[in-house]
């Protein structure tokens, strides 16, 4: 099961990540307040094991801190933004005083998988947004979590520190391999699909004539 909560910083999306029937859970990109993610988790009973962020910006990771003190569980992110992480997810360049994060101990690399109950968490690494920017596939649930690497209707900037287009397009090529019904759950915006993503995003659609 996949909860979106849309609590975050500049409208970003934070997600509860859990198996129904375990009740085991994980927390993926806490950017906004903490209060609402400790409620839902209460609501529906779950035992958060893991805490993940598709990437370091502070919108995806600002709660990380106030989480982790509250749940007692590890932090993840992908090594290449570690560094991005620690200098505040770039929130100094907007101007912005973003709480220090705790330092992650779980590195998502590619390829690796986390075990949720009865679910398995593929970590797919896709850089452009940011250099450690990943997707996390869920296939017993057909989802996968975008982060700020596919929207709908559109792709994640690239024109901040650390961001490449081509390292982007890439990334989005990887992701077209993936089933067409797959559920896009991205760090802005609604659920999408795949399939629909196809038919009329712009930046698939010219990776596809």
């Amino acid at each position: 099961m996949i909860l979106q909560l849309p609590i975050g910083l500049v409208g970003s999306n934070c997600y509860l990540v859990y198996d129904k029937e375990k009740g085991t859970g994980a927390v993926v990109d806490p950017g906004g307040d903490a209060q609402p993610v400790l409620e839902a988790i209460k609501e529906k009973g779950l035992q958060i094991q893991y805490i993940l962020n598709t990437h370091g910006h502070f919108d995806h990771s600002f709660s990380n801190a106030a989480l982790k003190s509250a749940l007692n569980v590890p932090l993840g992110i992908h090594p290449d933004d570690k560094a991005l992480l620690r200098e505040g997810g770039g929130a100094p360049w907007f101007g912005i005083s973003a709480a220090p994060t705790s330092q992650p101990e779980l590195a998502l690399t590619d390829g690796s998988v986390w075990e949720l109950g009865s679910l398995h968490i593929q970590v797919i690494h896709t850089p452009g947004h940011t250099p450690g920017s990943i997707c996390l596939y869920i296939p017993e649930d057909h989802a996968l979590l975008t982060g700020d690497t596919l929207f709908p209707g559109s792709v994640g900037r690239t024109d901040l520190p650390g961001g490449d287009s081509e390292h982007l397009t890439q990334s989005l090529r990887r992701l077209l391999s993936l089933p067409p019904q797959t559920i896009l759950y991205p760090g802005h915006g609604p659920a999408t699909t795949l399939r629909q993503e196809m038919a009329h995003n712009p930046w698939l659609q010219a990776l596809t004539r």
